[in-house]
């Protein structure tokens, strides 16, 4: 074997022995940053804005939520359960009228309730849960995250304003969040298949908040909170 073919196999061996390295190297670091953006979607962008625009500290944070919270497995609700979720939800809905604040919070309490009835972390571990959320619900987690919030600051007795502006964000958080809870209540099944619609789909994150119709009251009917 002639020296130049024995130098030509060494800059082979080492050629592949380099991109082994790469690749062995972005397996251990997980996703890349565009199948983080195609995962993650809406979230992706609220990452990097907490971030003050840095991607790579943003794409970090949402790797180690994969890392955590990718291989969960999500428990099927009873026929049963999902009766008695569906029938709080609408009855959340049905007090808003009077009771503005009580509806927000007993939303929130359900969000978790139902989350954890479905595997995620425990409601009283909010932030683990929500992250949870964000990994298998990207689309739709925001509107957890807007009620709880809400409902956090009427319990304490903020106000964003005058009552009325006050009871119209609560009224928005309300049906932001009903896009997680129909997802949430839905059988595992029907839930992927909607998931992969949506990121198949342009423009997918601002439909999955457009679509669901507010319920049966309109921004007039509602009294100040």
């Amino acid at each position: 074997m002639s020296t130049g073919v024995i130098i030509a196999l060494i800059v082979i061996v080492a050629a592949i022995v380099i991109v082994a390295a790469v690749l062995s190297l972005r397996a251990r670091r997980g996703p890349g940053g565009q199948n983080l953006k195609r995962r993650f979607g809406p979230e992706y962008d609220r990452a990097v804005a907490r971030h003050d625009g840095d991607a790579k500290a943003a794409e970090h944070e949402l790797a180690e939520r994969v890392e955590r919270h990718g291989s969960l497995r999500v428990r099927p609700l009873e026929p049963a359960q999902r009766e008695q979720y569906e029938a709080r939800w609408t009855a959340a809905q049905e007090r808003f009228v009077d009771s503005p604040r009580e509806a927000v919070a007993e939303a929130d309490r359900l969000l978790a309730e139902l989350a954890g009835a479905r595997g995620f972390p425990d409601g009283a571990q909010y932030d683990e849960q929500l992250d949870a959320l964000s990994v298998h619900h990207a689309h739709h987690v925001h509107g957890y995250r807007r009620v709880h919030r809400v409902a956090t600051a009427a319990g304490s007795g903020a106000q964003n304003g005058d009552g009325r502006s006050g009871t119209e964000e609560m009224r928005e958080a309300m049906v932001e969040a009903r896009a997680l809870f129909e997802d949430l209540v839905r059988p595992t099944r029907h839930r992927e298949e909607s998931r992969k619609a949506v990121e198949r789909s342009e423009g997918g994150a601002e439909h999955g908040r457009t679509h669901h119709q507010p319920w049966g009251f309109t921004r007039r009917h509602a009294k100040g909170s």
